[in-house]
Formats: C-alpha cells, structure tokens, sequence
C-alpha cells in the first residue's frame, strides 16, 4: 500500500477509494481476529455570510497533520468525503478510543486557525456500535462526542 496513488498530493493522508479500502481490510481483520476497531469522523466547516460550508481542502490537511502527530503510525488517517476526515484505531475499543479522541480534540482547540472553525468529532467501535463500515461510518458521523467552534469570531469548546 505503498502507492502515492492511495495518498492526497503531497500527503499522508489516504484518499476517499484508497480509505474505503482499508478500512474494509482492517474491519475483516478485526472480525476475524476478534479485536476491537474504533473509526473516529472528524467533520470540518466554516461558517461564511451566514451559512455553513464544508471546510476547504487546505484547511482539513491543517487538521489532518494536528490528528497525524497525536496517533500511532499504524492507525490509518483518510479523506473520506468533502470536509470530512476519519481515523481508523486499530485493536481499540471504544473506552480506549476516548482517551485518543480527548487528545485529538485538545489538540485541534489549542492551534489557532486564522478563520473560524466548526470540527464534529465522532467515535463508533466494532463490535460494539456496527459490525460493517457502512453502519460504522453512519454511527460516528451520526453521534458525535464533540462538537464546538474555534477560531477569532468564536468561543472555545462546546457540548
């Protein structure tokens, strides 16, 4: 998996097929082996005149190299769709899973983004919230632990 194909440009980050990929090969290891998997989602956007857009493509590479720095080289960190990022944990479940999304989140609080910033961040394990990726990606994106806005125009951390 050693391709620049499976990586955004000038990146460490897996692209949406190349994310999709691994995570369908880790998730079947998971089940086989019979380990925990967590999938964390970490969706990102801004707010601009008035509405809320998805966060642009520089912007989530800021967030990705902040998540990059706090996790293991074997956890996989993907683009998975517009604005939004996920972070594969392998052989963790989810009590373990929070004590990485905390640091991940204090993280992301403390750098100062010139622009103000939305970040949804969600955590699902296997077994215990889905059993395919399908209903793994809904499950995080669907209940996210943390939500809250940084920035200048902003106030900090929000439930």
């Amino acid at each position: 998996m050693a391709s620049s194909s499976f990586y955004e440009e000038g990146s460490k980050l897996l692209t949406p097929n190349a994310f999709e990929f691994v995570l369908d090969s880790e998730l079947k290891r998971a089940v086989r082996s019979q380990n925990f998997l967590t999938l964390v989602t970490v969706e990102a956007s801004r707010e601009w005149e008035g509405m809320v857009v998805t966060a642009d493509d520089g912007t989530l590479q800021e967030v990705a190299q902040i998540i990059g720095r706090e996790v293991r080289d074997t956890d996989v960190l993907g683009h998975t769709g517009k604005g939004t990022l996920a972070l594969v944990l392998l052989d963790t479940d989810f009590e373990n899973s929070s004590r990485v999304t905390d640091r991940l989140v204090s993280r992301i609080e403390n750098y100062e983004f010139q622009n103000a910033l939305r970040i949804a961040v969600g955590p699902a394990c296997y077994p215990t919230h889905a059993v395919d990726a399908e209903t793994l990606k809904h499950q995080a994106t669907s209940r996210p632990l943390v939500n809250w806005r940084s920035g200048p125009r902003s106030s900090s951390a929000q439930n």
